[in-house]
């Protein structure tokens, strides 16, 4: 069990702590393209309910943020459909680090340098808690989902794939 190293203020905590969102903080050792995967393992944490933040682009390149389960991947092609574009795809990682201001691996969907529609899968809304990164390399925290709809306007959608 490694212990709870404090971690300096990201935008994403600031942007918490602004509007009052309580939320509690889960460090771990990063590990390059571990993921959501080697969070919940080093954290002890349901592999479900650590979500992911991917910042990907329509058609016209106009950016959006996807929140999924650690744990599944997203059907572009879905939730194109659900969105109402033509065409979702993930932006290259400089590309997706300049909309957000996070590197990639410590994206946080709070927070980022360009505002940009939200949608997350829906069953993530479902959970009590979930552990969603904080803005940097190693770090989680842990939130009310809801706080996606209510201060991101996030859309739920159905777009895990199998």
């Amino acid at each position: 069990m490694s212990k709870a190293r404090h971690v300096s203020e990201t935008p994403a905590t600031q942007f918490l702590k602004q509007h009052k969102v309580a939320y509690t903080e889960h460090t771990y050792d990063y590990v390059d393209h571990g993921g959501a995967g080697e969070a919940a393992r080093q954290l002890g944490l349901d592999p479900h309910a650590v979500v992911k933040t991917l910042v990907m682009e329509d058609e016209s390149a106009k950016p959006l943020i996807v929140v999924m389960h650690g744990d599944r991947e997203v059907s572009t092609k879905n939730l194109a459909r659900q969105a109402g574009l033509k065409k979702v795809e993930p932006c290259k990682p400089e590309v997706a680090q300049r909309h957000s201001g996070y590197q990639v691996g410590g994206t946080s969907p709070f927070g980022t340098r360009k505002k940009m529609p939200v949608w997350v899968e829906a069953e993530v809304l479902q959970y009590p808690v979930v552990y969603i990164n904080g803005g940097r390399r190693g770090y989680l925290v842990g939130i009310d989902p809801n706080v996606l709809v209510s201060l991101l306007g996030a859309k739920p959608v159905t777009v895990a794939l199998e």
